[in-house]
């Protein structure tokens, strides 16, 4: 089988050598234009008056683009159009673009954009949750709750119970490769983007709408992302539409890349929460009722939010079987950056929420919070191994449904939890670090375990879909294009994988090109984690309309039976006859066989109704567990992460080699999330934290010196691609237990909690050390 089979990344070679070819590489056309934005200086206002001028004469401008030279739709939102491309007249955060300048040369763009001279009415900006809460500025009328039985009658009904506040910081995705378009207009009107995208067919609507086309008229191309992790879902439009929009106006190709700087000023982050919590439980450290309220900063625009923070009260219970719960989502309008799609959507808030109550409570309760956790899993699915911990609430079996009404039957943690913990020792290095803090004062060490439930599909049904189109030339070799975008992960290889699987021959034998919304229309955004098992589907669909034509015409030409005809090594086989599979192409060319064919998948099973907060929003979960070790100096608040151990559950992995890579750099980028990443913002809007030089991501010497990671030897219980399960985003959430580990080694320095917040830089790790110390 070539699924299955470690390979590596299709493009490994030309990413090591540098010949791998992204949209700022793609020789341009002559007389190309380059694109730069003129941002605001403000947070909020309105524009009392602009000068251009200076902009318009200086050295190689060619225009300049404000709203009013927009011939239609002046809009890059992917939701309620609420998110112009040009300021009206408003400002609503720094960096705003207002207009657009169009000049010979990249640099040439960017020095005129700094000439202008625009006088404002300020206002004051509303920047935080707490002035957000305020002002009532919000982007629905009121909070959305999910709810299952009665959270405060369960919470004070419970022997004991706890209460807390968590902030937690936003996140740069800092993908290596910044945004970037190239639109280069085509005979009759119609126009050509080359984009850094996860989402062409919504760039390729943004784009129609904006030149007044219809999306025929419309064709975007990508071959491959340097890096996306959801930044490139949406954020790009903006780019692709501008450049568009000038490249109608001039007749001439234009393109437009962001610098570092421009890029984290100007596009989206990781939504920063907070999350209030209220918890009642018993003597076993089993929760009676949990009451969540969730505050998300959502920025200026509406973008993805609602989605966002949907997605966050989803995964509130994480692996947590509750018989009481309330989630309350407010999703607050700030004037920052509008917060976008980031790893994970939201998912990784919810689930430190309920991470830092387990953990809270096994603190109040003297226990190892694994014990808590164990106590308060979901009931292990139907013909599991059987859980060592109690299955029942009150002498009888745990219901296993979500606070949103999902029967949880696929529950892998017991079992996963038992092998991880036995092959990591982590009885025996817990009681090594209980002995250490013994002993030491400076440095103290900190360990701790953390499980993942991630739910898999789009939350918005109608998303749950793919297409796919593949073709067998005669000399045996296949062409294929899908709907998935390639960002570093790896989905070309897997699902070349899955083509040369259906036809019996090697990978190599297989090329994917640029995903091209000429080629399959109406695709989804690569997100969600679903690239592989969406894709795949649909070109197994495909694969196996050609194969069954072959085998329907070999049979014919043998007087047998279609069904006895088989593909594999390389050969088509017959009873004692075989062909190869390129003569069995010829052949059937020969004989008039169509030698392509499209396919399509759409994920069964799932119906969501996020107002009511009930259905299926997930066709099924990916589980993981990371136990993390941690030192901190307490003098400085300075930490390490010494070893992690990861054990992740990938289904019957496609590519074990793929998927062990996505669950290294998921944790790291996790952990990241939750230690070094701190965005700041001063008290007039403006991001502090814009560059390389005052963001923190954690770089190589930040992984664990010791870093195990091994794939749950299961197969998917739903029919999913091969059996397999999504890898995308679910590793994410294992950095969850560095921060834990951290919380630990802090809780070491005196005995009341330490209420850490995320990131724990080094700052906040000292503040915390200082309260645990001195009982504040």
């Amino acid at each position: 089988m070539s699924v299955t089979k470690p390979l590596p990344h299709d493009a490994a070679r030309l990413h090591v050598t540098g010949a791998a070819r992204y949209v700022d590489d793609i020789p341009t056309p002559a007389n190309t234009l380059h694109l730069a934005f003129g941002q605001s200086a403000i947070a909020r206002g309105r524009i009392r008056s602009i000068d251009l001028s200076a902009v318009r004469s200086a050295p190689g401008v060619v225009a300049v683009l404000t709203a009013d030279d927009l011939p239609f739709a002046n809009d890059v939102s992917p939701s309620i159009h609420d998110e112009p491309l040009l300021c009206t007249g408003s400002v609503h955060h720094v960096g705003q673009a207002i207009f657009a300048v169009v000049a010979q040369s990249h640099l040439e763009a960017r020095k005129a954009a700094r000439l202008s001279r625009v006088v404002y009415d300020e206002e004051t900006p509303i920047l935080t949750i707490d002035q957000a809460l305020a002002a009532d500025s919000r982007f629905e009328d009121g909070p959305r709750i999910y709810e299952k039985g009665d959270a405060a009658a369960a919470i004070a009904a419970a022997p004991r119970w706890i209460d807390g506040t968590f902030e937690i910081g936003g996140q740069e995705h800092f993908y290596l490769e910044s945004q970037a378009a190239l639109a280069v207009p085509q005979e009759g009107g119609d126009m050509l983007v080359q984009s850094s995208t996860q989402h062409p067919t919504e760039m390729q609507h943004k784009v129609a709408e904006a030149l007044g086309l219809l999306m025929h008229a419309v064709r975007v191309e990508t071959r491959r992302m340097g890096g996306g992790f959801g930044g490139k879902e949406s954020q790009g439009n903006a780019l692709a539409v501008a450049c568009a929009v000038a490249a109608r106006l001039t007749g001439r190709p234009c393109k437009m890349r962001y610098d570092r700087d421009d890029d984290m000023i100007l596009t989206g982050k990781r939504h920063d929460f907070r999350i209030a919590y209220r918890a009642g439980f018993d003597e076993t450290g089993r929760i009676c009722g949990v009451d969540f309220v969730q505050f998300a900063r959502c920025g200026w625009a509406q973008d993805l939010s609602l989605p966002v923070a949907d997605r966050a009260m989803l995964h509130a219970d994480n692996a947590y079987c509750l018989p009481a719960c309330r989630i309350e989502s407010h999703r607050l309008k700030t004037n920052t950056q509008s917060a976008t799609a980031f790893r994970g959507f939201g998912g990784p808030q919810g689930m430190i929420g309920i991470e830092r109550v387990i953990d809270h409570v096994a603190h109040d309760l003297g226990m190892d919070p694994v014990a808590v956790r164990r106590v308060n899993y979901y009931d292990a699915a139907a013909g599991g191994p059987a859980p060592r911990t109690p299955r029942s609430i009150s002498g009888r079996r745990k219901d296993n449904l979500t606070p949103y009404g999902m029967e949880v039957g696929d529950f892998e943690l017991h079992a996963m939890t038992d092998a991880l913990l036995a092959s990591c020792d982590y009885a025996r290095r817990r009681a090594d670090v209980a002995d250490w803090n013994a002993r030491h004062q400076t440095i103290r060490k900190g360990i701790a375990f953390s499980p993942v439930k991630f739910g898999i599909s789009f939350t918005l049904t109608h998303l749950n879909q793919a297409g796919a189109l593949v073709h067998v030339y005669q000399d045996g070799s296949v062409h294929l294009n899908h709907g998935g975008t390639e960002m570093g992960q790896g989905l070309f290889r897997k699902v070349a994988q899955v083509a040369a699987d259906r036809f019996g021959i090697d990978p190599d034998a297989v090329k994917i090109t640029a995903t091209d919304t000429a080629k399959v229309p109406n695709t989804s955004a690569t997100a969600a984690s679903s690239g592989s098992d969406l894709n795949g589907m649909a070109v197994m669909a495909a694969c196996d309309t050609i194969r069954g034509r072959i085998a329907g015409f070999l049979a014919e030409r043998h007087q047998a039976a279609a069904d006895e005809v088989r593909f594999e090594n390389g050969q088509v086989r017959l009873g004692e006859t075989a062909y190869d599979f390129a003569e069995a192409a010829g052949l059937a060319y020969a004989g008039r066989v169509s030698l392509s064919a499209t396919g399509f998948y759409k994920t069964p099973k799932v119906e969501w109704d996020r107002i009511r907060g009930r259905g299926r929003p997930f066709y099924y979960f990916a589980y993981g567990a990371a136990v993390t070790e941690v030192a901190i100096d307490t003098l400085t608040g300075e930490n390490r992460i010494l070893r992690a151990d990861i054990l992740h559950d990938a289904g019957a992995s496609l590519n074990p080699a793929l998927d062990i890579g996505q669950v290294e750099g998921g944790y790291v980028q996790g952990a990241g999330w939750l230690t070094t990443e701190e965005l700041v913002w001063d008290d007039r809007g403006r991001l502090r934290t814009h560059a390389p030089s005052t963001y923190k991501i954690p770089a190589r010497s930040d992984r664990p010196d010791i870093f195990n990671v091994a794939l749950w030897d299961g197969r998917n219980r739903e029919d999913t691609i091969y059996r397999s399960k999504a890898v995308g985003e679910p590793p994410f959430m294992l950095g969850i237990s560095a921060f834990l580990a951290l919380s630990h080694a802090v809780s070491s320095c005196g005995a009341d909690y330490p209420a850490l917040d995320a990131p724990a830089t080094a700052e906040r790790v000292w503040s915390a050390i200082q309260r645990v110390r001195h009982g504040i």
